[in-house]
């Protein structure tokens, strides 16, 4: 006890002026949390007592075919569009890094769409873009190709989400450029004395030393992809698209909680995907040692 007192009685300054985040930290964060955990083993409709059902709701999951479809649909979208917005990142970052005039404004013009990748607005003028009469089919109508309503059509509707998705590259490409920066010109030097042409001096000196700033992005992007809803709310209407072609984990968690009232089922969902981005991020730190390389 007299440990205590003295820890409090020296440190009880820095505590106070630490309080509102930490009341933010227990009432906003914690709480919510562990209250939403409770509430996976409930049946709760917001109206009614929570119901305690056990693994009632995770069990109800795996065998609702949306639920399924809802996860096929994410890993498809995680799975195409991450990868095409890093290397479209990546590329973009190396032709800026060779000290073109006016780097400054090509930086913000790219890092402009990343800014309102996640507002409604943008949202909307992706799905105006890709509608029947939108600018994608007055483009195509020029070279006699005759469009179609893209983000209504089953086998489309997601692939204009993905496109929207590489679209918002430029915080992963200004982070890349900032890697490429740091990388010493001298190795670059000495590998052209020793005639290594520009693949070679990509594959041995910038790849290796990039995988550090490649492995942040990767997580990064990983953990937003999974999260992403606005765009497939917005663009198809709230109702996951034509034949669920849209149906994010995110947007049927949002449907079953907030239109359906099923808040059990939905906070089950909820950490389900807690755990898919924990277990993923973590299997990338696992593997990272046999393919991130940090420069001593």
């Amino acid at each position: 006890m007299q440990a205590i007192r003295t820890f409090w009685k020296n440190n009880w300054v820095g505590y106070f002026f630490l309080s509102p985040w930490l009341i933010g930290l227990i009432c906003l964060s914690a709480f919510p949390m562990a209250f939403s955990l409770y509430l996976s083993f409930t049946q709760y409709d917001m109206f009614t007592s929570p119901n305690w059902i056990g693994l009632g709701n995770f069990t109800e999951m795996f065998q609702d075919r949306k639920y399924l479809n809802s996860i096929e649909v994410t890993i498809k979208y995680v799975l195409i569009g991450v990868p095409l917005q890093l290397t479209f990142a990546l590329c973009i970052a190396l032709l800026l890094n060779r000290g073109l005039r006016g780097l400054r404004v090509y930086r913000a013009v790219y890092y402009v769409p990343s800014l309102f990748g996640g507002s409604v607005a943008i949202a909307i003028l992706w799905r105006q873009l890709f509608g029947g009469e939108g600018l994608v089919n007055e483009f195509l109508a020029s070279f006699g190709i005759e469009g179609k309503n893209w983000v209504s059509t089953p086998d489309t509707a997601l692939y204009t989400l993905i496109i929207l998705a590489i679209w918002q590259f430029g915080a992963s490409m200004v982070i890349f450029l900032a890697g490429l920066k740091q990388i010493p010109t001298e190795l670059y030097e000495s590998a052209k004395i020793d005639g290594a042409g520009r693949v070679r001096q990509f594959r041995s000196i910038t790849f290796p030393l990039l995988t550090p700033i490649i492995f942040f992005n990767l997580v990064m992007q990983i953990i937003s992809a999974f999260q992403a809803f606005t765009p497939a709310f917005i663009v198809s209407g709230g109702n996951g698209g034509p034949l669920d072609s849209t149906l994010f984990y995110t947007l049927y968690l949002y449907q079953k909680g907030f239109t359906h009232f099923q808040m059990g089922f939905a906070s089950a969902m909820a950490w389900l995907l807690l755990l898919t981005i924990a277990f993923i991020t973590a299997l990338i730190f696992v593997t990272s040692g046999r393919w991130v390389y940090y420069q001593e």
